[in-house]
């Protein structure tokens, strides 16, 4: 079962298979939706400042009935924090308001503030202060793991050049009809795990026939062939919902797509508009 599988991570740290994305999960949610997870066999949960829901996450991990330790809790440094001092400000404000001793892994949410994603300042100085004070809290035994999320080839490089410890994940938009090879086999050659966020499209592949027709074959959910689509790649998928019957059906993946559908799969016609989430930047949209 998958849930009870794991990544080694380059720090020989266990990290499970798949987690739940708590991404538009209101506060007024999270905390019940981390404690059904967890009922479900999930130990794996990934947030970030930017969510707005630290409190209650912080609530769920509470009271889901299970030790501290054996969960794995990631949360992300705020796409704007960009020196040194604010990030060891941010970096402890998280442990704080997720009533935690230390954290799995913090990430850099994205190498540019939102309202300047994918433009011409590319902030690499910004972003070596930000992981010196992440590099700080590991050292420290804040943080058990650090990497970073939205990052290409140069992001990468830009670290990957000045640090004293490496990313050891890269967490990206990847599912089918939209999955950069080159940037995963890129990252993945650095020794870096890559995780999968939104691995459904934020829903858009419910409206893909071809897709449809190949879950069908397997007798599956299209979430469950576009999970298990991201693992066969080798990557960490991160399915975002609150509802059990969701998480339950998606950690149902206890079968193999053929090498000839997972070619298939790899070149799907590419998705242009995320529907309501497409003024997003990490789907191409610019925030106004």
């Amino acid at each position: 079962m998958i849930l009870n599988e794991t990544y080694q991570l380059s720090n020989k740290i266990e990290i499970p298979k798949i987690g739940l994305g708590t991404w538009f999960i209101d506060n007024d949610d999270a905390a019940q939706a981390v404690i059904e997870a967890v009922k479900l066999g999930y130990r794996h949960i990934d947030r970030a400042q930017a969510y707005g829901n630290e409190s209650s996450i912080s609530q769920g991990i509470i009271n889901c009935g299970v030790n501290r330790e054996d969960l794995f809790i990631t949360t992300k440094l705020a796409a704007e924090v960009k020196s040194y001092e604010e990030a060891v400000s941010s970096i402890n404000q998280s442990l704080e308001k997720l009533n935690l001793d230390y954290i799995d892994m913090m990430i850099i949410h994205s190498p540019q503030p939102w309202m300047e994603f994918d433009g011409e300042e590319r902030f690499f100085e910004g972003n070596r202060e930000a992981w010196r004070a992440l590099e700080e809290a590991y050292e420290a035994g804040k943080l058990r793991a650090i990497g970073v999320s939205n990052f290409q080839k140069e992001g990468l490089d830009n670290i990957l050049y000045h640090c004293n410890v490496k990313p050891i994940v890269n967490q990206i938009l990847a599912h089918i009809s939209n999955t950069p090879f080159d940037l995963i086999a890129y990252t993945q050659e650095q020794g870096i795990l890559v995780e999968a966020y939104s691995p459904i499209a934020h829903g858009e592949l419910f409206k893909n026939e071809e897709v449809a027709a190949i879950a069908e074959k397997y007798d599956v959910s299209i979430p469950q062939l576009s999970i298990r689509y991201t693992l066969q790649l080798g990557l960490l998928p991160l399915p975002k919902t609150a509802n059990p019957e969701h998480m339950k059906n998606n950690a149902d993946v206890d079968f193999t797509i053929s090498d000839e559908d997972m070619e298939f799969l790899k070149n799907v016609e590419r998705i242009k508009d995320y529907g309501d989430a497409s003024d997003m930047p990490v789907f191409g949209g610019k925030l106004k």
